[in-house]
Parts: structure tokens; C-alpha cells; sequence
């Protein structure tokens, strides 16, 4: 924040700087002021003249500003001023991502620094769930996390009943990350009595209807682009193609110093590009949103330390990354917007020290282009031109579409299949059109003469003629009456009437031989001198018994164990 406050110095006139008012003229409690005189904050950027005195007044404030413009200051100011005049009450701020919400909370404790009475907490992804609870058990009046870990937070404990002042910083961006269930979480935990300040870079119509429903009659406020900002950075432009990119990029690198940020679309190609620049002997690390926050902390502490010259990264991770030597911002890949690429150039340029952007074009990004030149005027020359470029049209799939229905081919037009180049009465088509040709619908019955009349088969096989009958040459069938039927027994095992053979009597096998009667159970003799398990009826003297059957088993119980006499 202090770099900001010294280049609006550097680049206003001193009459303007004399018209402006200070922090001393917003009336804020003495201990503040002190915090905001040791950061350096005497003169208001643009953004904080406008909505610090809305936001002291008690209004609802949905704010239009560029990151580099003094956002922090200008929601966090009214925001502990509000704190200090409402005793018991709490602050929200909620950030898209980790590294945004952790710089706010550094620059938040250094205006705190004289007020002992507020506390913060930080809430985000990537840290300890344990030490982020011990941070709430001590009831911070000042709250600062992502929406992902804050609901996390709120399935287990209720913090923020009593919220009575929310801050959103940089709406749009988690509108487009995919927040807005979350924040409607939020939301419900929230007291239906608080001031709410929105920023975003657009007044985008997602960022207008979301305002609509959480908002109570908000004051806008807009700040333009910095034109004079991106005067202040040397841009250069070169036109390559897809695989002449990156060795663009190693040339470029080659000649020029100082730390570097490359800006990409996706995680993915963070890691790859990454990985190449370092084979090829550059000190090279990429941040996105995948990294865990220990390794981002280390990402980002060896960039500053210039351990590190390279930064790959992308939109989301680069969002409130604030490292003053950043000479080079290379644009690899364009963004989707041209805020964003506003966004991307504020990260060098710092503290009124000149920048360079590097811009690696191809033909596909005209569009783009233009509205990146148009919205920010740049002196550099459009390598596209200054005309308007057509909007890029989908590649063609040969001609195939839909009309009037059913599936077409190359060049067809209402309905049905159709050949190459055809039309509604001519190539191959189903379900519609006059057939000139041969369609599937007509059999080739051994092939039709030239004349196209169909050939007799009057002299072949009839089909389907049944088994045991066959056609003479004259077309008559010829009869099999004579020759023995299939599955018929054989006549010979008939008999002159028909009657089935007598084959006579069975040969007897005789009579079963007896044995004669079994002995019943009740016929045993007594044994009542018989000793049981003498065999022969004769018993054993004791002498016969083997020695291990005589010898007494030693006594197993285990002896008291001695105890100890101390």
C-alpha cells in the first residue's frame, strides 16, 4: 500500500495533489490515523476519496476498480473505524484466493498496530483446520478467509452472528470460480442488519444481479483503467506461430534481466512450461491453484528472495501478488478479458519504476488484441491493424449440419442422408428426394439387364422347395415314395398284422439263496465277569503296564513369583 500512495505522487500534478484531501480529513480515530502515518498513507488514491466517505456514512458501496488502485485501503479504513465505533461488532472479508487474503490481513494488522482491542483471523485452504479454530476460540473481531474453508468452519461452529460490516473483494472473479453457492451459505449465517462493500473490475451483468440481491441500495463507484499506468510500461508485440512460442519466449529471456512473471490460462500448462524453462537452464517455478499452502508460502518467499527469476502463473494464483522488483510481465497467453490483462500488467511497474509487457500473439488472438488496445489506447502499434477484426467463425466439419431435420451430409440441405454435393433430388438420400439411381429399396435379383428388365429364374431351384422332393429339368419333383422314410423302425420287426413281436418270457435267474435266520439282540449271553476294555476276556496284570503309562504326570502349576522386598 505504501508503493501506491508514493506513485500517485509521482504522477499528479502538485495542484491536483493540493485539491485532494487527506486521511487527516476523514475524521478516523487517532490510534488509525498513527497506524496509517507509519504506512505512509497521507493522500487518498481516486477509489479511496470516493467510497471511504459512502462507507463511513453507513451505505452499501459496489466499487469498479483495477487492482494497483488502493482497494485494500479503501474498504479496510471505514471498516476499522466502524469496529472502533460499534463495540462487540465483527468483520468479514472474503477473498477469492489464499495469497489475496493473506496480503490483506498484513497490511490490515500493520493499521491495526496501535489497537490492541482487534484481532484477526485468517481462514484459508492449505492450512491447519486445528490452529484456524484456536484463531476463532479467541473471538477476532476481524475475519478474513476464502468461501471454501469458511463454510468448512461453519459446519462445525457459528462465528459470524455477529458480522455487522462484509467486505467482498474482487467479486467477480469468485463469481467466475464458482463461489456463489457457497457465498449463498454464507450468507445465511449472517445477520440480516450489516453494511456491505462489494469490489470488482467490472460491472459485469453477473456482478449487477448478484449486488441486486445482497445489496440494500448501493452506491456505485467506478474508476477507470490507469492509462497513464500502462503509458508507463514499454510494451512489446510479437506476432509467432503455435510452434515457434516458446522458442520466442527463450530468446526473449535470454535478452533481458531482472525477475520475470509468465501469465498462462491453465494449471496444467503452469507445470509444463515450468518444467521445460528449468531443462533448458532457467530458475523457473510455477504457482497455481493445486499447490498446497506450504509449498505456495515457499513458491512465492523464493521469488522475492530472487531466488528464483522465473514465476510461472496463472490469472487466479497471481491475483494479489505484490513483489516490488518484478521487472517483465510476459503474456504467453492472452486472458479471456481485457480487465484481466490490466490485472496482469499491475504486477510490474511498481513504486514509479518503469515496466515491460511482452505479448506472444498469434493469428486466433485479433480479437482479443483489439480489445486489449482499444480499452487501454496503447502507443504500440496493433501488429493485427487498427480495423476490427471479423469474429472468428468455428472451423469447418465438410458441410455437415442440420436444416430441416435427419442427418445430412456434405453439402445436403432439408432432411434425410445425402451424398457429396447433393441436393434435394439428386445423390444417395434417405427419406427424401426422387430417386434417379438404383436405392436401397430395390432387390438385385442376380442383376438387372441393360434395358433394366428383370432376369426369369424360372429355370432354377425354386426356393424354398421342402427336403425329400427334387426338381426335375422339366421343373416336376421327383418323388422318394420308393426308397425308406427317415426315423421309421425297421419293417422286419413287425409282425403280419402289425402287432409288435412276442419276445417271450424273461429268463428266471432262480431263487435268491437264504441264510437263514439272523440272530436277534436278545440272545447274547450275559458278560458280567468281563472287564471293559479286556480284550479275550482275560484282563492284564498292573505289571504289564507300560512305564509311561504308570509314571505320574509332574505338577504344571507355575510357583508364586517372588516380590519385591523394596
Amino acid at each position: 500500500m505504501q508503493n501506491e500512495q508514493q506513485t500517485n505522487k509521482d504522477y499528479e500534478p502538485l495542484e491536483a495533489q493540493a485539491t485532494k484531501p487527506s486521511f487527516n480529513d476523514f475524521g478516523l480515530h487517532s490510534r488509525l490515523q498513527k497506524g496509517l502515518d507509519e504506512m505512509g498513507y497521507t493522500l487518498p488514491t481516486l477509489i479511496q476519496q470516493q467510497s471511504i466517505p459512502l462507507s463511513m456514512q453507513g451505505r452499501d458501496v459496489l466499487a469498479s476498480a483495477q487492482t494497483g488502485t488502493g482497494k485494500t485501503g479503501a474498504f479496510s479504513v471505514p471498516m476499522i473505524q466502524h469496529l472502533l465505533d460499534n463495540q462487540g461488532s465483527t468483520a468479514l472479508i472474503m477473498t477469492p484466493t489464499r495469497e489475496l487474503a493473506m496480503q490483506i490481513q498484513t497490511v490490515v494488522k500493520d493499521m491495526i498496530k496501535h489497537i490492541p482491542i482487534l484481532k484477526t483471523a485468517l481462514l484459508i485452504g492449505g492450512d491447519s483446520m486445528q490452529r484456524q479454530i484456536k484463531q476463532l476460540q479467541d473471538r477476532p473481531r476481524i475475519i478474513i478467509g476464502t468461501p471454501g474453508r469458511i463454510n468448512d468452519h461453519l459446519r462445525s461452529m457459528v462465528f459470524l452472528n455477529k458480522v455487522t460490516f462484509l467486505v467482498l473483494d474482487e467479486a467477480d472473479r469468485m463469481l467466475d470460480m464458482g463461489f456463489t453457492v457457497q457465498l449463498e451459505e454464507i450468507y445465511k449465517f449472517l445477520p440480516a442488519q450489516r453494511q456491505t462493500l462489494m469490489f470488482s473490475a467490472t460491472f459485469a451483468p453477473g456482478i449487477i444481479k448478484f449486488a441486486q440481491s445482497y445489496l440494500k441500495n448501493p452506491e456505485r463507484v467506478a474508476i477507470e483503467p490507469d492509462k497513464k499506468k500502462a503509458d508507463n510500461i514499454d510494451h512489446v508485440i510479437r506476432r509467432v506461430k503455435r510452434d515457434q512460442k516458446y522458442d520466442v519466449l527463450v530468446e526473449e529471456l535470454n535478452q533481458r534481466t531482472g525477475s520475470v512473471i509468465i501469465f498462462v490460462k491453465t494449471k496444467i500448462w503452469a507445470d509444463k512450461l515450468s518444467t521445460r524453462l528449468v531443462k533448458d537452464g532457467f530458475k523457473s517455478t510455477a504457482i497455481h491453484g493445486d499447490l498446497h499452502q506450504h509449498k505456495r508460502t515457499r513458491v512465492l518467499k523464493n521469488f522475492r528472495d530472487e531466488k528464483s527469476r522465473i514465476l510461472v502463473a496463472t490469472d487466479v494464483a497471481a491475483r494479489g501478488l505484490d513483489v516490488p522488483h518484478i521487472e517483465h510481465v510476459v503474456n504467453y497467453e492472452l486472458p479471456q478479458n481485457p480487465e484481466d490483462y490490466v490485472h496482469r500488467i499491475g504486477r510490474t511497474a511498481r513504486a514509479g519504476a518503469k515496466g515491460n509487457a511482452l505479448c506472444l500473439l498469434m493469428d486466433d488472438d485479433a480479437e482479443k488484441w483489439y480489445g486489449i488496445h482499444k480499452m487501454l489506447d496503447l502507443k504500440a502499434d496493433n501488429p493485427f491493424g487498427d480495423q476490427k477484426p471479423r469474429p472468428s467463425k468455428a472451423p469447418s466439419r465438410g458441410g455437415r449440419g442440420r436444416s430441416g431435420g435427419g442427418f445430412k451430409g456434405r453439402g445436403g440441405s432439408n432432411g434425410g442422408y445425402k451424398g457429396k454435393a447433393g441436393s434435394n433430388t439428386g445423390g444417395r438420400k434417405f427419406g427424401g428426394g426422387d430417386r434417379t439411381k438404383t436405392g436401397y429399396g430395390t432387390k438385385s435379383e442376380g442383376g438387372a439387364a441393360e434395358s433394366g428388365e428383370k432376369r426369369n429364374y424360372a429355370k432354377k431351384r425354386p426356393f424354398g422347395t421342402k427336403p425329400g422332393t427334387k426338381a426335375t429339368e422339366g421343373g416336376e419333383k421327383r418323388s422318394y415314395e420308393g426308397k425308406k422314410s427317415f426315423g421309421k423302425r425297421n419293417e422286419a420287426s413287425k409282425s403280419e398284422g402289425g402287432k409288435k413281436r412276442n419276445f417271450g418270457e424273461k429268463k428266471s435267474f432262480g431263487e435268491k439263496k437264504s441264510y437263514g435266520e439272523k440272530k436277534t439282540f436278545g440272545d447274547k449271553k450275559p458278560s458280567a465277569n468281563k472287564k471293559y476294555g479286556n480284550k479275550g476276556g482275560s484282563a492284564k496284570p498292573a505289571s504289564d503296564k507300560k512305564a509311561w503309562q504308570t509314571k505320574r504326570r509332574p505338577n504344571t502349576k507355575p510357583k508364586p513369583r517372588a516380590t519385591d522386598s523394596n
